[in-house]
């Protein structure tokens, strides 16, 4: 019996330590030496310390910013360890009623509809970090007028962090919130 067990003794442990050591210390080293800012969580740097990823979407409350798209993640917004869709259907009561509300309060905001999409959905993590161009577009009056700056001047400051699709092809055209709202800090 035990010329049956020892090979699969070594055979699980020999599988163990390629697949379980080897291959992923081989992959991390090769993602640290060719793409280390992605490799460690794509962070984002302001004065020596982290305020965030360019990954993982942030909430932003302020009229001063432009605001992401609604999260998913539970009572805490973006929250990284609970990252789901609602999976909510298009029946629900309660899917309605958050859309609804919602709604109401970005026009109560005066952001003008037809809203985006993504102005009142979910993405199916909840964490996106990106809006579309178009619901950037309809919050730059709203955060020109906050900040005391023109609304040419927002509209430009968006256009330059448009992200287009990857490849040409991959994806659509979008912005990322944080990298748009330290860039109008920036100013």
């Amino acid at each position: 019996m035990f010329n049956h067990i020892r090979p699969a003794l070594t055979l699980v442990i020999a599988m163990t330590a390629l697949t379980g050591l080897a291959y992923p210390l081989a992959i991390n080293g090769i993602a640290q030496t060719v793409l280390p800012a992605e490799a460690n969580g794509s962070l984002i740097e302001r004065d020596g310390k982290v305020i965030g990823s360019s990954l993982i979407g942030q909430t932003f409350t302020s009229d001063r910013y432009f605001w992401p798209r609604p999260s998913a993640t539970g009572p805490d917004p973006y929250n990284a360890a609970a990252s789901s869709g609602s999976n909510l259907g298009t029946t629900s009561v309660k899917l309605k009623d958050r859309v609804t509300a919602d709604v109401a309060r970005l026009t109560a905001n005066s952001i003008a509809q037809p809203l985006p999409g993504d102005a009142v959905t979910t993405s199916g993590s909840g964490l996106d970090p990106h809006i579309s161009p178009a619901f950037a577009e309809a919050q730059v009056a709203r955060v020109a007028q906050a900040r005391g700056l023109q609304a040419t001047a927002v509209a430009a400051i968006v256009a330059q962090h448009v992200e287009n699709p990857d490849f040409g092809v991959i994806g659509e055209a979008r912005v990322n919130v944080l990298g748009l709202n330290l860039a109008l800090d920036a100013l």
